[in-house]
């Protein structure tokens, strides 16, 4: 069978004319190449589809069921072809995002979340909170089209850009005497009991906070180990100690805890967006990126 889509096209222009010369008008063609396709249609089909005589042309009822199937398939062609150009143009489709648990605190972050779901609003948006170093295995994998992490080593497959450097802060209960304080020093947190993320979770904060700390050949005594930064905050306000996080996080207001600068200049984390060398990004991962980009630098 040899039947393209310029015959159906041909068979419905006849069919709704039920004139050949018309048809062919209609088409932009001569007639006697029209009356071949059609009666070529008819040999690959098997079928009479038109009753044709000197003076008319009439549908037989195979005729009347080829045009109702010819017209659904030319609109779902159309309707393919619309869809892979919206596809395409990053219109339509899923866009995966891996994420810290500090990201949706960056207000870039939220602000180009907010607006890509505004303007592509046929774009399903999967997010998945997940640490920084479970990140890397599905964004290699194509399993995550991009990632947001905190500053860590990466493999040479992954490629990233700082979207966000922010100071870290401490994090001190109301009644402690350090809270009266307008900044305090690394020294001063080292030396009260630390309040920090279990090691084996995975955050990236861990390594740049405790990296920090060694910068001054400081070792907090850490009391309680945790795997979520809200549960850093809400140990911090039931006075369990002290802590370290990032000033995104300073949108957490509790009465009981105190946020206050830290001295040392060098007291700063940075967020990056990670994306995978190797895998061809569609569209809408692109925009997103372009977007989120120019948000954190404007």
């Amino acid at each position: 069978m040899n039947i393209e889509l310029r015959h159906l096209r041909y068979f419905i222009a006849v069919a709704e004319e039920l004139h050949f010369g018309h048809a062919a008008a209609r088409l932009n063609i001569s007639q006697p190449p029209l009356s071949q396709q059609i009666q070529a249609l008819e040999q690959q089909a098997g079928a009479k589809l038109l009753s044709r005589t000197n003076r008319s042309v009439a549908l037989t009822p195979a005729g009347r069921q080829f045009l109702s199937d010819s017209r659904q398939i030319l609109s779902q062609v159309e309707e393919a072809v619309a869809r892979a150009a919206r596809l395409h143009q990053g219109e339509t489709g899923e866009l995966r995002i891996g994420f810290t648990s500090s990201a949706p605190f960056i207000k870039a972050v939220s602000d180009t979340l907010s607006s890509f779901r505004r303007h592509y609003p046929d774009v399903h948006i999967q997010t998945r909170e997940i640490n920084t170093r479970e990140q890397i295995a599905p964004l290699n994998e194509g399993a995550l089209d991009l990632g947001l992490m905190r500053n860590t080593l990466l493999p040479d497959t992954l490629a990233w850009q700082v979207i966000l450097q922010e100071p870290l802060l401490a994090m001190i209960h109301r009644d402690h005497p350090l809270a009266t304080r307008s900044a305090v020093s690394l020294h001063e947190l080292a030396r009260e009991p630390f309040v920090f993320f279990d090691p084996h979770v995975g955050t990236g904060l861990y390594d740049d906070i405790l990296g920090l700390l060694r910068r001054y050949d400081l070792t907090p005594t850490i009391t309680q180990e945790v795997g979520e930064a809200m549960t850093i905050i809400g140990l911090v306000a039931a006075g369990l100690g002290v802590s370290i996080l990032p000033a995104s996080f300073r949108r957490v207001q509790l009465d009981e805890m105190r946020w206050l600068p830290i001295i040392q200049p060098d007291a700063v984390s940075e967020m990056w967006l990670v994306w995978a060398k190797h895998h061809e990004q569609g569209t809408a991962a692109q925009r997103f990126r372009k977007a989120l980009i120019s948000s954190a630098n404007g």
